[in-house]
């Protein structure tokens, strides 16, 4: 008997370090927070399963060190990505100005058959801090850079809170499904995961 036809999907997550990164993939996949931070040694990754629409698909979600140290080992693992996911902190304005740093390195590493269609998602993160007062990056500011760069989908989000964290990977999902060089399924088995499914929570996707 075959195996269901599914899609595999490479997600990179970036941006400075302690902005959040790890705490979003871990509620994401895990449903859990930690407030005890470890910086990423290089790069590691985690699985989930979900459905988009009449696809199974296994988003492979990569977390990178923030550390500059470390940014030379993006070429090895930002090679064949299909989306990535762009992450500052809303109460520190100098983790949105190295935002076009990341954007432009992981084009020149990763080399995208296409790099003005590759597909980004934006991630205003910590939210949930000094009940949003202390925010250093406004709304406004965060989706005027994002239309400047082919209308980047945004999402402001809490890992500590879990808030539209389901939504921003789902974008980020079918926006790399939808992606041109995303062109075939392939069949693979043994992948863990940790939920079967996930729907979007609030916020919106425009991809």
């Amino acid at each position: 008997m075959l195996m269901p036809q599914r899609s595999l999907l490479k997600v990179i997550v970036l941006g400075d370090s302690g902005v959040g990164k790890t705490s979003l993939m871990n509620q994401y996949v895990y449903n859990k927070f930690s407030q005890q931070y470890k910086a990423t040694i290089g790069a590691d990754f985690v699985t989930k399963e979900l459905q988009i629409e009449d696809k199974l698909v296994t988003l492979q979600i990569w977390d990178t060190a923030g550390q500059e140290r470390f940014h030379s080992l993006g070429v090895s693992f930002y090679r064949g990505a299909d989306c990535c996911i762009l992450v500052y902190d809303v109460n520190i304005y100098k983790t949105f100005e190295t935002l076009q740093t990341w954007h432009r390195d992981f084009l020149r590493q990763a080399d995208p058959n296409d790099p003005e269609l590759f597909p980004f998602v934006l991630l205003g993160n910590k939210m949930d801090m000094n009940g949003g007062s202390g925010r250093g990056v406004s709304e406004k500011v965060a989706k005027d850079w994002c239309a400047s760069r082919g209308n980047i989908p945004y999402f402001e989000t809490s890992a500590k809170e879990g808030y539209n964290v389901d939504a921003a990977f789902f974008c980020a999902a079918r926006a790399a499904l939808a992606s041109e060089h995303h062109d075939q399924d392939i069949y693979f088995q043994n992948i863990p995961t940790a939920v079967s499914e996930t729907e979007e929570q609030g916020g919106r996707c425009s991809c």
